[in-house]
């Protein structure tokens, strides 16, 4: 979700600046890519890049793209061929062995739902959200909808005004957000081809850092590059205050009782306990045990928590289930040698997003297959209408160039 927000800030400075911009969007790999269908990249048009879609091989060329969608305001799809072995010849040496399918879409201010405002839409929900992006692999010369619809807070915002198209759309849309999965899916209308980039947007992870010592500057630091939503609470004024850290999202001062109902906890929500103060940390973790949360991660040797878990199972008469100790973490943080305060921000940060990613942390190189999990590409769905003389599509569309070049 960070690459979605940066974006959106650069096309509100874009606006204001008076500059036109294109969104490029990566929406289809077959074989090996940096990126993974979803990557997006703005582009204004004196050249200023927001977000990426390669390591830095692509963008030279995307740049070029983007600059002529701009200047014909017609959306085109571009494919980057490397599964030939003398790919230099293409001048962008990408080396991945694979195809990318990037579409360009110049953005309109003035156009209602354009892909801009339907990625902002998504992004301020703060919850989990899709994006459908329409494209066509079957004929360049064809159509090329581009980003046409966003699922967010329940509510669906969409350039797309064909109702047979939105009926089919509807229901991928709904299996998306609930199996957390992207896909693509194909849709025929009358003879038409058309492919749907269904895509979960994950909400942005949010991290409670209870404990504001110094220890926890380098912690906000990481999560902050990572985009991050930060929290930093403790029950001490002198340390929770935003002269200490003023850049996170929320400072809370306060007793464990009054701190857990001033901050939304979910799936996507860490909590590392890190106060250093013993009877501060397990009443904020009795607390958390009851409530839904991603990652829970207590600051210290393994004998502290089985000395906190024992002492609450005491106090309350109860077992703390099996699945409650599941999503607990002591110590925190994955084994990398981590020895100083920065490390170990590293390691907590690392075994977050290893778990919130539903990961194993094995190292790549030991890893079978791609690097990337694939997105599914769900069967041709038909939906042909009788012959009424009505274009399949109707929404606000541009059409792409005839004959594209792959590149």
């Amino acid at each position: 979700m960070k690459e979605i927000e940066d974006i959106i800030v650069a096309y509100k400075s874009a606006v204001a600046a008076g500059k036109r911009t294109a969104l490029a969007t990566v929406v289809h790999v077959e074989g090996s890519s940096y990126r993974r269908p979803g990557a997006r990249m703005l582009v204004t048009e004196d050249g200023e890049l927001t977000g990426a879609i390669s390591g830095g091989c692509l963008e030279g060329d995307a740049l070029r793209k983007a600059l002529l969608a701009i200047s014909q305001q017609k959306n085109k799809l571009v494919t980057y061929d490397t599964t030939d072995e003398d790919d230099l010849q293409f001048g962008v040496q990408l080396g991945c062995n694979g195809i990318v399918h990037i579409l360009f879409e110049p953005i309109d201010p003035a156009a209602s739902h354009h892909p801009i405002e339907l990625l902002e839409k998504a992004s301020l929900s703060g919850q989990a959200a899709v994006i459908v992006t329409l494209f066509s692999l079957a004929t360049y010369d064809g159509i090329q909808p581009g980003t046409s619809v966003a699922q967010a807070s329940g509510l669906i915002n969409s350039r797309i005004t064909d109702p047979a198209l939105m009926a089919a759309l509807l229901p991928d849309v709904q299996a998306t957000l609930d199996h957390h999965t992207s896909y693509l899916h194909q849709y025929t209308f009358d003879h038409q081809v058309i492919t749907a980039l269904v895509e979960w947007l994950a909400p942005p992870v949010s991290l409670v850092i209870v404990g504001a010592g110094n220890d926890a500057f380098p912690l906000v630091q990481i999560a902050q590059v990572l985009g991050w939503h930060i929290t930093v609470a403790d029950g001490r004024p002198s340390h929770a205050n935003r002269q200490r850290f003023p850049t996170v999202r929320q400072v809370i001062t306060a007793k464990p009782d009054a701190l857990l109902a001033q901050i939304t906890l979910g799936a996507q929500t860490a909590v590392v306990l890190m106060t250093h103060n013993y009877n501060y940390d397990k009443a904020i973790l009795q607390g958390l045990l009851r409530l839904p949360v991603g990652y829970i991660g207590v600051l210290g040797p393994s004998r502290k928590l089985e000395r906190m878990i024992t002492e609450l199972e005491a106090a309350s008469g109860d077992t703390i289930d099996a699945i409650a100790r599941q999503n607990i973490y002591g110590p925190t943080g994955v084994d990398i040698g981590a020895e100083t305060a920065e490390e170990i921000a590293l390691s907590v940060t690392a075994e977050i997003k290893m778990v919130l990613s539903g990961k194993n942390g094995l190292s790549l190189r030991d890893k079978p297959g791609s690097i990337h999990d694939p997105i599914t590409t769900k069967q041709v769905v038909r939906h042909d209408r009788p012959n009424d003389n009505t274009s399949p599509l109707t929404c606000a569309i541009t059409e792409s160039f005839n004959n594209p070049p792959v590149v």
